[in-house]
């Protein structure tokens, strides 16, 4: 029977998908960036938190989008009574 392969020290499963942490973005005025923290869940289960960095760029744009989403969100609700 074929022994199975340890795992290399330092190697991390793959990540599934990340999450916002509960905490409020950051905005950084010399380096001209915004932070959100969140948190990267692992295929083997693990959790890792980690900075997801956005320019000024992308804050708007994002804005825009997370907008429309609510919008989207409230015509649903409204659709559903």
């Amino acid at each position: 029977m074929k022994k199975p392969t340890p795992r290399a020290e330092g190697v991390w499963a793959s990540v599934t998908h990340a999450t916002p942490l509960k905490r409020d973005a950051t905005y950084d005025h010399r380096a001209q960036q915004a932070a959100l923290g969140i948190e990267l869940h692992h295929t083997d289960g693990r959790t890792t938190e980690s900075v997801l960095v956005f320019t000024p760029d992308q804050v708007e744009l994002y804005a825009i989008q997370f907008a429309q989403l609510i919008a989207k969100r409230e015509q649903a609700r409204q659709e559903c009574r």
